[in-house]
């Protein structure tokens, strides 16, 4: 079994605190915080830096101490964690179809236009293969 299986699938809260580092890079604690408090402003320095240390020890994230302030970076790639979570749901939400799980996706009204046409554009651009 690979590293990325046995990582633990992380809750909600890491999964948004993971967003917030795949798009700053390693950062420190402070700089997750404020970068979270654009869209949070209730939340407190000691709640990011439990969850990050939580995280840390379930080995979602790799700490830097190196530095004063440690710096944090996510343990896995943004693509490689969404990879494995699809590949979960797919399992056990549509019976292995990764067909079954487009046709939700496209029909439940989750999915733009714009959307549309660039799936369209890679089937296109991908029927060849």
């Amino acid at each position: 079994m690979s590293k990325a299986k046995r990582l633990p699938r992380p809750t909600p809260a890491e999964l948004d605190l993971l967003r917030t580092l795949w798009q700053l890079g390693p950062a420190s604690v402070r700089q997750v915080h404020e970068a979270k408090l654009r869209e949070r402003p209730d939340l407190a320095y000691a709640t990011v830096l439990r969850l990050m240390q939580i995280m840390h020890g379930k080995g979602l994230l790799k700490r830097d101490e190196s530095q004063r302030s440690h710096v944090y970076a996510a343990a896995q790639p943004q693509n490689s964690l969404q990879t494995r979570l699809l590949d979960e749901l797919i399992h056990k939400a549509f019976s292995g179809s990764g067909k079954d799980l487009v046709l939700a996706a496209l029909r439940g009204g989750r999915v733009s236009d714009a959307e549309r046409a660039e799936i369209q554009r890679f089937l296109e651009e991908t029927g060849d293969e």
